[in-house]
């Protein structure tokens, strides 16, 4: 488990062809953790299933997945070289191979997907010296692409994580960090919200008049930071750690 604190586990069953099948997950990783997994040890993570599964089904679902659970997490902001992410099954439960036009597969996909969330939010919650988990979401950006850029800017800036470790409702390095993120949007229409405390409203802080119950948000081991952008329709989504003093000690003592 190298730096991981305790071993990351999850399962679901589910009934295909009229037999109950198992997908079970197992993971490791703490550290070096930024999205960049692709269909191919720092971040191990192995999906098996009993169930009989097409190759084609079985991309697939890893396809749908992913966007959502390893690929939406930040530790550090530092991608591993051989992050790896696999899916397994070998049909011992005999049910009708699976394809991706069956009518079961968005259940097993489901499943899958499900399966991985809860991986991956083990691992956020296992960042070396992680105290807390932030679930960002960036809503009604001009395009996917411009959701992600504000996303991935706030779960890696060292401003923005150290001030979640210190819980510091202030919201001057989370608007500034999307602001140069390269996504297009008008900062005069920016809201942004902690839990459902409303902090920035139409590009001006407000902090002031909600501070207590803002500041309760953020000590708590687990609150959702929420940027509107009033710019589109397009979300995103990442799942990050702070960034603490225990981070840096332990990979400033660390020896190869």
């Amino acid at each position: 488990m190298t730096t991981d604190a305790f071993p990351k586990f999850a399962s679901e069953g589910l009934l295909l062809d009229g037999r109950e099948v198992i997908i079970a997950g197992m993971a490791k990783g703490a550290g070096m953790i930024a999205p960049r997994m692709t269909l191919h040890a720092t971040l191990l993570s192995y999906i098996l299933t009993d169930a009989c599964v097409s190759r084609a089904a079985l991309r697939k679902a890893l396809d749908l997945a992913l966007p959502q659970s390893f690929n939406a997490v930040v530790v550090d902001g530092d991608t591993s070289t051989n992050d790896t992410v696999l899916l397994l099954a070998n049909g011992v439960t005999r049910n009708r191979p699976l394809t991706p036009t069956a009518r079961e597969f968005p259940a097993f996909a489901g499943a899958v997907g499900r399966v991985m969330r809860a991986l991956a939010r083990m691992v956020v919650k296992d960042g070396e010296g992680a105290t807390k988990l932030i679930d960002i979401t960036v809503r009604r950006a001009r395009t996917i692409a411009d959701a992600e850029r504000v996303a991935d800017t706030i779960a890696r800036s060292p401003l923005c994580k150290t001030a979640f470790f210190g819980g510091d409702p202030y919201t001057g390095r989370i608007v500034c960090a999307a602001g140069y993120s390269g996504a297009v949007f008008d900062p005069a229409r920016l809201d942004v919200f902690l839990d459902d405390v409303q902090v920035v409203r139409r590009g001006v802080e407000v902090v002031g008049r909600v501070e207590e119950r803002a500041a309760k948000v953020v000590a708590k081991p687990e609150f959702s930071l929420t940027l509107d952008l009033h710019a589109g329709a397009a979300v995103a989504h990442r799942m990050a750690s702070d960034l603490s003093v225990d981070y840096v000690r332990f990979n400033s003592d660390y020896r190869t």
